[in-house]
């Protein structure tokens, strides 16, 4: 089965649409049979954009604005949101670097370097969140000192998951230095240095992700492709992210949601099955703020993974059709982590209900059970979605 998603005109969706939703059925969303390909890959598809919103990788500064001001009137619930990030270790301003590495290492052989750098990232990002909130200039430092660090620093990422390690930290080092590029202090940040950064991402991170792969994998390149190539003000870069989001035949949104909500690794586990969901949201959340409404893609697919995802972990049943990636099939759902879930559902809630008022029954149920959204597994998402993305 492969719902690749084929597009109006060949080009997708050209700016983003204001929809009231309506979700059928059993949590599953409607998909019309004239948006999913029936054979084969669909033509390849290229943003309308010709410039970048800044900052523009998972928050603009409306976003980061409404943050702020809420924390700061202690409002409810953003407050306990903000407590849960300022008690993690890597909000710090006195977090002590982990790194930097001038080689990366991910895979059978090793991993040297590998923690130092999702740890660094995950610092970098949450220092920024935390530089925007409370406008204390220590946490930019910090921020800034661990993307300087790396960016003057990191020449090589391998091993046999270098791929995952390039996709998945990569995507978090940019969502940092996205926040830093237009919040830092005056004279905190050179332009030589943003240069370096920006040669860094797309001589080191992209030809490892560029390829894309299978499933999970190549979700994780996408989304790297997608945060590196705002931060790079890179349209090359972006544009082969959101045409592998719509068409790629092995982690398009088609083939990693089947038409009843059904994920591509619901037959692995619930875990992996909630890190692509997760990096999805996150593709589809840069690229609403960018203009682009790849949440409405295929009549709100990724809404029908959520729920049919939620769903189950819930402790329903769910109808399920043996299928998989490209290079594994999974014949029954899996059980594996049923009902462990991870910090991804605010982000799609608040989109999908607050921001468009529509319906989302499961997702909103597991995000107001999980309300206040903690850290995130290692630097697998943004975290803190009660914070971040409550509206």
């Amino acid at each position: 089965m492969n719902d690749g998603i084929t597009t109006e005109s060949g080009q997708g969706p050209a700016r983003r649409k204001f929809l009231q939703l309506t979700v059928l059925g059993a949590g599953v969303a409607a998909v019309p049979g004239a948006l999913l390909a029936t054979a084969g890959p669909a033509s390849a598809v290229t943003s309308p954009l010709t410039s970048f919103t800044h900052p523009g990788i998972l928050h603009n500064g409306t976003d980061l604005a409404r943050i702020k001001s809420k924390v700061a009137a202690g409002a409810a619930p953003w407050l306990a949101g903000y407590n849960k990030l300022a008690a993690s270790g890597y909000s710090s301003s006195s977090y002590s670097m982990a790194g930097p590495y001038a080689t990366v290492q991910r895979g059978t052989a090793g991993y040297s370097g590998n923690d130092a750098l999702w740890t660094d990232a995950n610092a970098a990002y949450q220092n920024a969140l935390m530089w925007t909130i409370t406008g204390t200039t220590a946490h930019a430092t910090k921020a800034l000192q661990i993307i300087k660090a790396w960016s003057s620093t990191l020449t090589l990422i391998t091993g046999t998951e270098a791929k995952l390690a390039a996709g998945i930290y990569g995507a978090k080092l940019a969502a940092a230095a996205e926040i830093m590029r237009y919040t830092a202090p005056s004279g905190s940040w050179t332009s030589s240095q943003i240069a370096q950064t920006v040669a860094m991402f797309e001589d080191v991170f992209v030809p490892v992700i560029e390829g894309y792969d299978d499933s999970g994998w190549g979700v994780m390149c996408v989304r790297g492709m997608f945060q590196i190539g705002v931060f790079c003000d890179n349209l090359t870069v972006f544009n082969s992210a959101y045409n592998a989001f719509y068409t790629n035949s092995c982690c398009s949104l088609g083939r990693m949601i089947n038409s009843t909500g059904q994920c591509t690794e619901s037959g692995r586990d619930q875990q992996h099955t909630q890190n692509i969901l997760g990096a999805l949201a996150e593709i589809c959340e840069t690229g609403w703020i960018q203009g682009l409404d790849l949440y409405g893609a295929a009549d709100n697919r990724l809404l029908s993974g959520f729920e049919y995802t939620a769903s189950y972990n819930l402790g329903n049943t769910v109808s399920y059709t043996p299928w998989g990636g490209c290079k594994v099939t999974y014949n029954t759902i899996s059980t594996a982590y049923r009902g462990e879930f991870r910090p991804i559902y605010e982000m799609v809630y608040n989109h999908y209900v607050k921001r468009l008022g529509g319906w989302a029954g499961y997702t909103s149920q597991v995000a107001a059970n999980l309300r206040p959204e903690g850290a995130a597994f290692q630097c697998d998402h943004p975290g803190f979605g009660t914070l971040l993305y409550t509206r």
